[in-house]
């Protein structure tokens, strides 16, 4: 399985991954997808939202346990991140029935569509529509950089844009949905485990900052004449890391857009767009509010107006504590060792969040020992991939074997 997509959408530059929804890649990685549940001989659906699921037993049961990840990739984006846990799902599949387990519950595996954001600039877009997070009408005016609006894309996709909006009633057939997902950060390398449990996902959002200056020639206009948008950017960048560095946070600037974007011009416009995240929501106030604090301050000193916009933000996300334990005491049995397995926060988001306050979720995390994520650099070692999928072999046989 591993072998059959690392070259779909994998650039021959860079080596990264640029699998944006709707475009020619996912459309493999969705064929991909279909023909693993079909020879499997799963019952094979796409939902409203263009997510897509494979069945095992009947979906219309109820209480059925659900894994999965998602197939989209970041820009240059690395092989592991997403397609891990789908690939995980299956062969968890695979040895579950090597092993002659019986199903009392349906299993389902699914890729969530358009999880990254990668495209139109909102993450987990098929998750969010499912859970009733991103109505019909704001997921209309959505656009990607060329223009093209999300329903566009779906629908030259060959998918009905229509449909799209909230699925309540098949969030209410589901019982449990568990994620497993390489780890981005190095907390299970230094702490010598291959497979961890998520405790929460931290606080995070979407800031565009937008600095409006006076586009002017770059040769003939006096220093003290211009009103360069690009300097109070340029501070505001600086300002967020000294911010995020004082708080024990993160803060990026890592998309910019610039008007009129020529060499000899001076800019008009920098648009630039801030992630941010912290480990509580006191915290990441603090943060977004000093960095907007400063770049007011340093455009208000070079003639610049500035506006701000959040564009998408998600709470704190604490994974139920019920079925997170019950991930615990189930691994803890299967291994035998009698010790606990690791959990921890992240700073990522997932579509396991965005579900979890409609219905039950958690993680796995599957050792990457650099820590390197949204990068071709990601990895994680074929031992610890293999831990990971009898980790969920276990996890799915004791939430839908009993």
């Amino acid at each position: 399985m591993w072998a059959d997509l690392a070259p779909i959408g994998r650039d021959p530059d860079s080596h990264g991954y640029r699998r944006s929804a709707w475009t020619g890649a996912d459309a493999d990685c969705r064929t991909w997808f279909q023909e693993q549940a079909e020879t499997r001989g799963l019952t094979y659906e796409t939902d409203r939202n263009g997510n897509q699921w494979a069945w095992l037993g009947d979906p219309t049961a109820g209480d059925a346990v659900v894994t999965g990840s998602h197939l989209d990739s970041v820009p240059d984006g690395g092989a592991f991140d997403g397609p891990l846990g789908v690939v995980s799902s299956f062969a968890a599949l695979d040895e579950l029935r090597a092993r002659g387990a019986t199903f009392t519950k349906p299993l389902a595996i699914t890729n969530f569509g358009d999880e990254e954001g990668a495209r139109f600039g909102l993450a987990c877009v098929g998750s969010r529509l499912t859970a009733g997070k991103l109505t019909r009408e704001a997921a209309y005016e959505l656009r990607d950089a060329d223009g093209v609006s999300l329903p566009e894309a779906m629908e030259a996709a060959g998918y009905d844009p229509s449909t799209i909006g909230a699925d309540p009633e098949r969030l209410a057939r589901i019982g449990a949905f568990v994620e497993l997902h390489v780890e981005q950060g190095r907390a299970l390398d230094l702490s010598g485990d291959a497979v961890g449990i998520a405790s929460a996902i931290w606080p995070h959002g979407r800031w565009r900052f937008d600095f409006r200056g006076e586009a002017n020639h770059a040769g003939t206009t006096r220093l003290v004449d211009r009103r360069d948008p690009m300097l109070s950017y340029a501070e505001t960048v600086l300002a967020a890391r000294r911010e995020a560095e004082l708080a024990g946070a993160v803060a990026t600037f890592g998309k910019i857009a610039v008007e009129p974007n020529g060499v000899n011009a001076i800019p008009s416009l920098v648009r630039g767009w801030l992630d941010s995240r912290a480990a509580d929501q006191d915290t990441l106030d603090t943060v977004v509010t000093a960095i907007e604090k400063a770049a007011r301050e340093y455009a208000d000193r070079h003639g610049i107006d500035l506006d701000v916009v959040r564009e998408s933000f998600t709470p704190v996300v604490e994974f139920e504590h019920a079925l997170r334990d019950e991930l615990g005491t189930i691994l803890r049995e299967h291994t035998g060792q009698g010790r606990d397995i690791p959990v921890l926060g992240t700073g990522a988001g997932h579509d396991a969040g965005i579900l979890s306050e409609s219905i039950p979720t958690a993680m796995l995390f599957v050792r990457n020992p650099t820590g390197v994520s949204h990068s071709p650099a990601e990895y994680a070692a074929e031992d610890d991939c293999l831990a990971g999928v009898r980790a969920l072999a276990d996890v799915l046989e004791g939430l839908a074997c009993r």
